[in-house]
Parts: structure tokens; sequence; C-alpha cells
């Protein structure tokens, strides 16, 4: 919450819900970022947040871009990115998607299999390549792991094939999980990606890069560690794993740059109960998981709120979201509590939304329009 934001929703009183945006808020975050960790190249995950304000802010600010799309990558060109800035980090992509890519200057790409090192080989010859590595997503509120990445003893064929199929064999990369709460995740991954670089250099691969990916947490709810806690485990990692020989290093974060820098803005469409003298009461709001909730799903991401009644009396309540599909609910074992003066009309502000939320916005589930966005 900030001032701008403030200001914007009481002179501007915009329907509901809607996602505000306070862009210099991004700005801090990128500047505390990069001091934290200046020796890794920031690559923005544009799937966090890419609306054009958000890309041209960070444009200025010199940050090169992690996409997942083709559309995302003409998002960030649009915004004024050059290509050799931006990664294409999907490792399942449509061979007409990574042809289009490399024509537009896109030179980095992500694999985690043979197929797809085949693909890069013959769409984008003689580009720079990263194959992404499992690791544990243990501590992560949201589990990146399984979907991507393979063994670290496949990494290392990969690599040598893609040496062997024309392209620049750059690293590897990992991701330890969305709001990863254990610094010393990053740790144990680095350790693994030092031993893949010893096997690759002993082939006669010397490779130069690690993608750290992100994870960084934020505060929701709860307490989490700190920027800097992350960075002095990732600092540490480095030096164990590299000695005085530490790799180039390239960060993805979305989370940490965006979601503290907005709030959605939602009302109350009813307040009831179950049953007679039932104690917890339904709350009911205009958004829900379709409309830009979906990190509610299984409450992984529990986001902190705020109401018009600061100092009412509080008792337990569910949050469920407005569409007629009973898997839109927001929060049943999480422990909200609400104002019990809550009614219908009132607003709710579900704080630092500013990440993972319009970009989920279906595009009109039970004909619920997509989340509505303000940037300041």
């Amino acid at each position: 919450m900030t001032p701008k934001i403030d200001r914007f929703l009481a002179e501007r009183q915009p329907e509901t819900p809607c996602l505000v945006v306070d862009l210099d808020v991004i700005s801090a975050n990128f500047g505390a970022l990069r001091s934290a960790l200046p020796q890794a190249e920031i690559y923005y995950a544009v799937k966090a947040n890419p609306a054009s304000p958000v890309l041209q802010r960070l444009v200025e600010l010199g940050s090169n871009f992690d996409a997942a799309s083709l559309s995302e990558i003409e998002r960030c060109l649009a915004a004024g990115a050059d290509p050799s800035s931006i990664a294409f980090g999907n490792t399942a992509k449509k061979m007409g998607d990574i042809a289009s890519a490399h024509s537009r200057g896109v030179r980095l790409y992500a694999f985690d299999s043979e197929p797809e090192l085949e693909k890069l080989a013959v769409a984008a010859p003689g580009s720079e390549v990263f194959c992404r590595m499992l690791v544990a997503n243990r501590g992560a509120a949201w589990p990146l792991s399984d979907k991507f990445g393979c063994s670290a003893e496949m990494a290392v064929d990969l690599m040598i094939k893609a040496r062997d199929a024309g392209l620049a064999a750059r690293g590897i990369s990992f991701h330890v999980g969305s709001q990863q709460t254990e610094p010393g995740a990053w740790q144990a991954a680095i350790g693994e990606v030092a031993r893949i670089f010893t096997a690759l250099a002993e082939k006669g691969i010397s490779l130069d890069l690690v993608n750290l990916g992100a994870g960084f947490p934020i505060r929701y709810r709860d307490e989490v560690p700190d920027l800097p806690a992350v960075s002095e485990a990732i600092r540490t990692g480095i030096a164990r794993a590299f000695g005085n020989r530490p790799p180039a290093l390239m960060i993805e974060p979305g989370r940490i740059l965006t979601a503290n820098a907005g709030l959605i803005r939602a009302e109350v469409v009813l307040v009831s109960t179950k049953g007679y003298g039932e104690r917890v009461r339904w709350v009911y709001l205009d958004i829900g998981k379709f409309g830009g909730l979906a990190e509610t799903m299984d409450e992984a991401i529990r986001y902190a709120l705020r109401t018009e009644h600061p100092d009412a009396e509080t008792g337990p309540v569910i949050l469920a979201g407005p569409t007629c599909d009973g898997a839109d609910i927001l929060y049943e074992r999480a422990d909200y509590r609400l104002p019990m003066n809550l009614k219908a009309g009132d607003k709710i502000d579900i704080l630092d939304a500013g990440a993972y939320t319009a970009s989920y916005s279906s595009v009109g589930f039970n004909g619920f329009p997509p989340l509505r966005e303000y940037y300041l």
C-alpha cells in the first residue's frame, strides 16, 4: 500500500474488482535486488505481470527479460527491449515459435530434454542454450518441480549433445520453487550445478553461466526470510562451490519485483451462513480463482486483507469467489477472520497482489470480465 494508490482509490473510486499498481515501488524493488545481488543479471519473469507499463519501466531500469512464450517476447520488444536482453525460458516450445523468436534476434534459450534440444538446433542454429536441472522444491509455497528440469546426469549428456549440434552450451539453470522460504535450497542446488560443471569440464566443455531462477519470497500474512538473508545464502553457495572462479549469474525474479507494488480492490457480494447458529460466515467477493486469484489454489499464497472496519470485532470466515464453480473457494482452512459487521457492498483490499493476478485472470468465465488494471 502506498499513498499514491490510496489517493487513486479515494479520488477515482474505480469499479471493482481491479488491480492498482504503483510503478515506483517496482523501481525501488529492482534497485534493492540489484544491490543485493550485483553479480547477477536480472531477467524479469514476464509472466508475473506482463503489462506494458511494467515492461516499459523495467526497460528504462536496464532489466533483461525471461519470456515464456512468443507473445511475451513480442510484448517485451514492443516495450522497447533489445532482443539480446530476452531469454526464451520455457522448456517446451513450438518449433515455429522458436524460429520466430530467433528471427527477431533472441539468442538465449532454455531446454531440459533431447527433443527440445533438437528443435533448437534446427530453428535457432548457433544460439546460446542452458539446460534446466530438476531440484527439490521443499520450502516453496508454489512448487515448480516435476514438470520442469531433468536429472543432473541427463543434463551432462544434453550439454554435450548441444555442443555437438552446433549450439553454444552456456550453462545450467534451476528453480527452487516460487515463494521459497528456505535459503539453503539455493545452496544445495548450486552445489549440484558445480558438479555438473566439473563433469563437463572433464569432457572439454567449459560452462560459464548459472541461472539461479528465482523464488525470492515476499511477506504476505507470515514472516519470510528477507532479501539479504537469501542473497547471503546465494553468495555463500557460489563461493563454496566455485571458489575464486565464479561463473556468470542470472536470476529470473517476478514476485519480488511486482507483488508488493499493487493491490486488488474487491467488493463483498454476500455474507451468509449455511445453517442456524453457525459461527463461521461465508464471505463471497466479486473476485475469485478465475478472476486473478489462482494462487489461492490449495491456499498456497495467503494474501493479507484490509477492510473498511479496521477496529471492529472479527470472527472466522470462509472466503469464496463469485462464480458458480464449486472450486472457486479461496480460503477455508487458513483461519481468516473478518469484521463481524462486514456486509455486502463493503470494499476489501487484497494486499501485495501485483504479481500473478492479472496474468492469471480469465477472459470471461461465467461472464465475469477480466481483471481491470491501473498503473500509476
